[in-house]
């Protein structure tokens, strides 16, 4: 399985970003609880969001009330809408299956947000 992420850019505190993950190469998409993870510089990646095949959605506290994960099944993509987003979410995002075996990790996209 492949995961593509995009989505990811510049923008000011209190700003808005979508992003995107599109996995391909499996038939089984729907099945697999997916998340949504982050790494800030010299730190662990956490998990930030997670969803399940269908629908039913967690979110950490830091971004509770703020981030909305989604999936689409049909095309197998999921997508974090990230609002009031903080110089704290300052991160290379990553999405891949909410609980292990992990699919191979892809190269993420980084989100930027300035004071």
């Amino acid at each position: 399985v492949q995961l593509v992420e995009s989505g990811g850019g510049l923008v000011q505190a209190g700003g808005s970003l979508r992003l995107s993950c599109a996995a391909s190469g499996t038939s089984f998409f729907g099945i697999y609880s997916f998340g949504w993870y982050r790494q800030a510089p010299g730190k662990q990646r956490d998990l930030v969001a997670t969803i399940e095949g269908r629908g039913s959605t967690n979110y950490a506290d830091s971004v509770k009330g703020r981030f909305f994960i989604s999936r689409d099944n049909a095309k197998g993509t999921v997508f974090l809408q990230m609002s009031s987003l903080k110089p704290e979410d300052t991160a290379v995002y990553y999405c891949n299956k909410a609980s292990e075996p992990y699919f191979v990790w892809s190269q993420g996209t980084q989100v930027t947000v300035s004071a």
